[in-house]
């Protein structure tokens, strides 16, 4: 059975070893070996939640639960990532920032991860995330630092405008994906 708190120490000792995401990429890779160990270990995903497993300034380990059709407009990090999926799928396309300027960002590209997959996210990459099946996503995510601290930012998704990241639009895009749950 997967054991979270075996899973938090491993990536731990993994960004003590080596500050970039290779280590943890393969403590992502061994978990995601057994998806279902994974699924049984952490519960079979009931609502839409990003559920904190381990936060520090070096590393944030999120079990992340994306509702039906769920959509997260482009953002970025300003660390390093590694995605493992346990269940459902997760569709991301990635953005560069426009050299005129005149738009903020324009697509450079888009990778749909299924059960088992794992991806590392370079610490500049921005990207939007979609849900694109009529059921939950469950993800391992795991941060090469503080995910919640400030600093970071999103794009509009019409206007492609970069602006502040909001925890508050985080918070309110999970309650609606949840209220839609309920209504179902």
């Amino acid at each position: 059975m997967f054991d979270v708190e075996r899973f938090v120490e491993e990536c731990r000792a993994a960004v003590a070893a080596d500050p970039t995401h290779k280590a943890v990429r393969e403590v992502m890779l061994r978990a995601m070996a057994d998806p279902g160990a994974i699924l049984r270990g952490v519960g079979e995903p009931e609502r839409a939640a990003v559920n904190v497993i381990h936060r520090s300034p070096e590393l944030t380990v999120l079990n992340l639960v994306w509702g039906p059709h769920m959509t997260l407009q482009p953002h970025n990090h300003r660390m390093w990532a590694v995605i493992g999926i346990y269940t459902g799928r997760e569709d991301n396309i990635f953005w560069r920032r426009t050299k005129d300027g005149e738009r903020g960002i324009e697509a450079a590209g888009a990778e749909a991860l299924s059960v088992g997959d794992v991806a590392p996210l370079g610490r500049d990459i921005i990207h939007s995330v979609t849900n694109p099946i009529p059921r939950l996503t469950g993800a391992l995510h795991v941060y090469g630092g503080d995910f919640f601290a400030p600093g970071r930012s999103q794009w509009d998704p019409e206007s492609l405008a970069e602006e502040p990241y909001s925890s508050e639009g985080l918070k309110r895009l999970f309650e609606e994906s949840n209220a839609g749950l309920a209504r179902a």
